[in-house]
């Protein structure tokens, strides 16, 4: 016991009990992690298309504006994680800078985001799967068994050692990055059917076209999971140099990646003839269509089968990221404490691996047997919650680092943790608004449904705040140890909950 106390420097969590595995994740580590939760294939194949349907041409661009806004925000996310080095991420930033009930309410919208988020890609996955292996492959299997395993594999993955999971997604995230980029390739060395256009980058068509609120909730929702660094803060070699580096790589990796993808489309069709074939019945094919013909068939047999093997890697991106939340709260005790606790050998956070897996489970067996569409029920529904409460967690996430260094700047330049994260948190806080008001893009459905599918993120921000309220003033000794900071626990021995 003594020398895990007076050991508490950054490596002190991988000798205490019931702490994950320090020192294990590096910079690329946790740039695949964050990547594959975005999953850039299905948002090129998917929300490029959709995008340009409902927003126009500017959807490029406003890729790039997003980038923008969540890099303000980063500005400040990152300089903040050098100081609260907690696995809620989040949870303790807002608890730190804006107060502690407020960062139990962000807790609970943000793990329920991240919960449902890893549950509706198993629609997805089950979708595409049952499409996939039965058009190409002849195996003709309903959605729910290729979705019962591929929430086998995560199971095993996430319940193993978190570097195992990192160089699956590292694999699969090569493979899709691979493909789209020999397109590119392809279609700029052959050339379009028009002359090159730089009208997708031009502001009118970004920010004044008709509809182009659109291309900002499909454009921010591309950026799912960017946060994630922050949550392996515990678990990364070096952390106050890997993760500010890590965040920065992934989103600047991502704007330039789907603008360039997506400029590529009006290339491979023309300014116009992208946006005709946007407009009509085929235009989820887009993607597929341009491979097959500036590539060959085979280009769009590997992509819709790297469509699967995309949101395979997503689900276990969100999976391992919901687990790590868990784990926090159950830490805190906002949980049961036995979520709390991490595996004697591998130090993942086994107990909260699993519950998150019985909760696919669960989901995919009730929807199956609701005779639910496993994409246009299962799949989109949940999506789209989930995207709103994410978007809501980061705009709130934003306004507590200005809170927090307002106080002091621990040495850090004013437009770091101040201008930056205040320009960022106007940018998050529109664009939850425009998703809100625009959720019926995103669902495809209209009426009240939209606001029951909402209610979720403000009622759990809420009720996580009534929640912090009455834990201080009735256990005001808990109240305090609340968002503690890892270095601070480490000094203070094992938590309660731990093996």
């Amino acid at each position: 016991m003594s020398e895990q106390t007076v050991n508490s420097g950054e490596r002190a969590p991988s000798t205490r009990r019931g702490a994950l595995a320090a020192g294990r994740l590096g910079v690329g580590d946790i740039v695949f992690f964050v990547v594959s939760a975005a999953a850039p294939l299905t948002v090129v194949a998917s929300a490029a298309p959709t995008s340009m349907r409902m927003g126009g041409i500017g959807a490029a661009g406003a890729m790039l504006v997003c980038a923008v806004v969540l890099i303000l925000f980063a500005s400040g996310f990152t300089a903040m994680s050098t100081h609260v080095r907690n696995t809620g991420a989040f949870y303790a930033y807002v608890a730190r800078g804006i107060g502690k009930p407020a960062g139990t309410g962000v807790a609970f919208v943000t793990i329920f985001a991240y919960a449902i988020l890893s549950v509706c890609f198993y629609g997805f996955i089950g979708f595409f799967g049952e499409l996939t292996f039965g058009g190409i492959f002849g195996i003709e299997l309903p959605w729910v068994v290729w979705s019962l395993i591929a929430a086998a594999l995560v199971a095993v993955l996430g319940y193993r050692k978190i570097d195992v999971g990192a160089k699956v997604l590292g694999v699969l995230l090569t493979l899709e990055v691979v493909i789209l980029l020999a397109l590119a390739i392809a279609v700029l060395g052959q050339g379009g059917p028009e002359p090159i256009s730089a009208a997708p980058f031009d502001p009118r068509e970004i920010f004044f076209a008709a509809g182009s609120g659109s291309l900002f909730v499909v454009g921010f929702g591309a950026y799912l999971g960017f946060e994630g660094t922050a949550i392996y803060a515990e678990e990364a070699k070096r952390p106050k140099r890997t993760i500010p580096i890590a965040t920065y790589v992934a989103i600047a990796f991502l704007g330039v990646f789907y603008a360039f993808t997506f400029w590529m489309l009006t290339v491979a069709f023309g300014a116009d003839g992208v946006i005709e074939m946007a407009r009509s019945d085929a235009f989820e094919t887009m993607v597929f269509a341009a491979g097959e013909e500036y590539l060959g068939a085979w280009a769009a047999v590997v992509m819709q089968v790297l469509i699967v093997t995309s949101f395979f890697a997503c689900v276990l991106a969100f999976h391992n990221a919901s687990s790590r939340y868990l784990y926090a709260l159950g830490r805190e005790r906002l949980l049961p404490a036995v979520l709390g606790r991490t595996h004697a050998k591998t130090k993942a956070p086994h107990a909260a691996s699993a519950v998150m897996s019985v909760l696919a489970l669960v989901a995919i067996l009730v929807a199956f047997a609701l005779g639910a569409d496993p994409f246009l029920q299962f799949a989109i529904w949940t999506y789209a919650t989930g995207v709103a409460g994410l978007v809501f967690a980061q705009g709130v996430a934003a306004v507590a680092v200005v809170g927090f260094f307002a106080r002091n700047r621990r040495g850090h330049s004013p437009w770091r943790v101040l201008v930056a994260p205040a320009l960022g948190a106007a940018g998050l806080i529109t664009g939850f608004l425009l998703i809100a008001f625009n959720f019926e893009i995103v669902t495809t459905f209209t009426g009240p449904i939209n606001w029951v599918l909402l209610a979720p993120t403000p009622v759990l921000f809420i009720a996580g705040i009534v929640m912090g309220m009455v834990i201080r003033r009735r256990d005001p000794a808990r109240y305090a140890a609340l968002a503690e900071n890892l270095d601070d626990a480490a000094a203070a021995g094992p938590r309660v909950g731990a093996e």
